[in-house]
């Protein structure tokens, strides 16, 4: 079904949109899981599971993939979809007794029919869904915390693809957690790729035991594995890919941290849901919340937000 129409206040209150392209539409993939597609006026377009609140596809108005999905990923839950954005939350990693990267990323999102009144900073005009995510009881018995997960996300009319959180502790004691949006950006070879605006800072490094070491390079590239959650950067970080000469640029706000991974050769081997030489067509920089994990006290809201933009060259 495709709705000319913006989820925008609430999405039963819809503002129309531009009629040449701009919609949502509701469909289904192959096992029956609701997704959205998101379309902007000039044709860019996001693709968005409620398996996980996924955004599986992000294309300019070229309709060139901006996203790595691997060829071998699973879209059949329970397992974690192996490409696009995966939310890791309540955890990071293996940094606490949950399943790795937390539960959100595998679990059923509803589209959220009362959503929070938009900041004055956001855009009332573009196409958007808000989705939401309640612990369930079997959740409950392994992390013991009541939260409302609130997620808009957002196609400008310019292409960006915006995610705004938000997570709410209705409980009657407070409760921490970790939160990243593992964003697999497509690139032409990782080799050709560089990443920058993380210069100087602090790391702790995952493939020595969370050792904390600081970056030396001018501009981070990718000779070997890396597995890094880089601490309080700025708010702009830029991924260059010469191969394609195309820019990203991810500003964030409320995520100090960004986790940045490739898994190369010999870990891509292992992995069963990732191609063997898929490593060189992948890079994950992500806006994370790890190193101190936010707290929440009853009634408390945290608010974070991420925009990611492509720009490729003339």
């Amino acid at each position: 079904m495709i709705v000319p129409l913006l989820f925008e206040m609430n999405n039963s209150e819809a503002v129309a949109l531009d009629k040449r392209l701009a919609s949502v539409e509701v469909t289904k993939d192959k096992n029956g899981i609701d997704q959205v597609i998101l379309r902007n006026s000039r044709g860019g377009s996001a693709l968005v599971s409620l398996y996980g609140g996924q955004v599986l596809s992000w294309k300019n108005e070229q309709g060139e993939e901006l996203l790595f999905m691997s060829s071998k990923a699973i879209f059949k839950p329970p397992m974690a979809v192996r490409g696009g954005i995966p939310i890791c939350f309540p955890q990071f990693g293996s940094r606490g007794l949950l399943e790795q990267h937390g539960f959100a990323r595998n679990r059923m999102w509803v589209i959220d029919d009362n959503p929070p009144q938009l900041l004055p900073n956001e855009y009332h005009s573009q196409p958007s869904i808000n989705l939401i995510l309640k612990p369930s009881e079997e959740d409950l018995k392994i992390w013991p915390h009541r939260f409302e997960f609130r997620l808009r996300i957002s196609v400008s009319e310019d292409g960006h693809l915006i995610f705004i959180s938000r997570i709410r502790n209705p409980n009657g004691k407070p409760f921490s957690f970790s939160i990243a949006f593992r964003t697999y950006f497509s690139v032409s070879d990782i080799s050709e790729v560089r990443v920058e605006g993380l210069e100087t800072l602090d790391y702790l490094d995952n493939l020595c035991d969370r050792q904390r070491f600081t970056e030396q390079g001018d501009a981070i590239t990718f000779e070997s594995e890396a597995d890094r959650i880089y601490l309080s950067s700025s708010d702009l970080i830029a991924v260059f890919d010469h191969g394609k000469k195309r820019t990203f640029l991810i500003r964030k706000q409320g995520l100090p941290d960004v986790a940045v991974w490739n898994p190369w050769e010999k870990k891509a081997k292992a992995l069963p849901d990732l191609a063997d030489e898929e490593y060189k067509q992948m890079l994950c920089v992500d806006g994370a919340a790890v190193e101190k994990p936010i707290t929440l006290k009853p009634g408390e809201e945290w608010t974070g937000q991420l925009e990611l933009s492509a720009l490729s060259a003339c």
